[in-house]
């Protein structure tokens, strides 16, 4: 276990850390962006006012301001991953297209991305996937929860999980939307007020639901065997590894007996072996801390979640962890350098 952790700072503590680490540089490893007709698509216009769709001079200057070198940047769940046949096809890569020929191009090593893809069709995801690391530089993919009734581990993605593994790109799961049954079991309330201000949704997804849905993502991806299938494959998870580090030692004490004689390797190796894991939105010491109680310094990486989260609040937070100058290096920016191949 990683035993790297910080004290608790008075103020005037923490103003002299974030001092000394005032030059760190930062790659944003979950930033997100939408278009227009994506949001229109997703019924989700009333984000219009986020700068969800800005991917130039106003995203720039935040950028700036907080002092983050590169966004790696990620359609807006659920993207196009709902949209069936050619029309899934067509509008992925589209989005994929928008940005290498966008703002990757006007705005030089400040944006990097993951491919969207059309998962309704796993062996066009694969294909486009290829196209877009190998064409135009895409560092991965990203996908957003469950698809359709389907987890990554159901034997329909095993193209695109093969085909990332032979790429050797990671794949970012990022929460999504629950299924209209699951919905209605777990979030639904009959109470108006509750209705009327969307607690339901909020309770769902942002709030607690789709959190726990990327950790049970990903504890089946290992117990199906997906790692011993893809020994390479590389997953990536967000918000402080998505509860995860809270039930870790009961996890993996409960499922090392139940997998002994079914998988490859101890239960926890997967997670030393297969995942990554980044700060995005939740910027707060103590769950730092938990999550590199478990999980080495080597496998965190830094991301803001923006446009829902500030990025300046987050690099501001993070200059100030009492941690060593080259462990808040390795989460600002190396461990990105080193999984994504690039250069800040």
């Amino acid at each position: 276990m990683n035993t790297q952790k910080s004290k608790i700072l008075q103020q005037g503590e923490r103003s002299d850390i974030a001092l000394r680490d005032h030059d760190l540089s930062f790659i944003g490893t979950e930033e997100t962006f939408s278009t227009h007709e994506l949001m229109a698509l997703n019924g989700n216009q009333f984000l219009e006012n986020t700068g969800l769709a800005e991917i130039g001079p106003r995203r720039i200057a935040a950028m700036d301001e907080a002092g983050i070198n590169v966004q790696i940047l990620s359609a807006h769940t659920p993207g196009v991953q709902n949209v069936p046949g050619q029309k899934g096809i067509d509008f992925a890569y589209r989005l994929n297209k928008m940005l290498v020929d966008g703002s990757m191009a006007t705005y030089p090593g400040r944006f990097q991305a993951f491919a969207t893809l059309p998962l309704q069709n796993p062996e066009a995801s694969a294909d486009e996937l290829e196209r877009a690391v190998r064409e135009d530089g895409f560092l991965g993919c990203l996908t957003n929860g469950i698809i359709g009734k389907k987890f990554l581990d159901h034997p329909d993605f095993e193209p695109v999980l093969a085909r990332a593994e032979a790429l050797d790109v990671p794949i970012y799961i990022h929460p999504g939307l629950p299924p209209d049954e699951v919905f209605q079991i777990y979030y639904s309330n009959m109470r108006p007020q509750y209705q009327a201000e969307y607690q339901n949704q909020v309770l769902s997804i942002s709030a607690y639901g789709w959190h726990q849905e990327v950790v049970t993502q990903c504890l089946r991806m290992i117990t199906s065997g997906v790692f011993d299938r893809f020994p390479k494959l590389q997953i990536i998870i967000g918000h402080m590894g998505e509860g995860l580090p809270f039930f870790y030692k009961r996890i993996v004490e409960k499922m090392s007996a139940v997998t002994k004689d079914t998988l490859d390797k101890p239960f926890e190796q997967y997670f030393k072996d297969n995942f990554w894991f980044t700060t995005s939105a939740f910027f707060q010491d103590e769950l730092l801390d938990l999550l590199l109680k478990y999980i080495s310094v080597d496998r965190v990486m830094f991301a803001t979640d923006y446009p829902f989260a500030n990025m300046k609040e987050g690099t501001d937070w993070f200059r100030a962890v009492d941690l060593p100058r080259e462990t808040k290096e390795k989460i600002a920016f190396r461990n990105a350098e080193k999984l994504f191949g690039i250069k800040v």
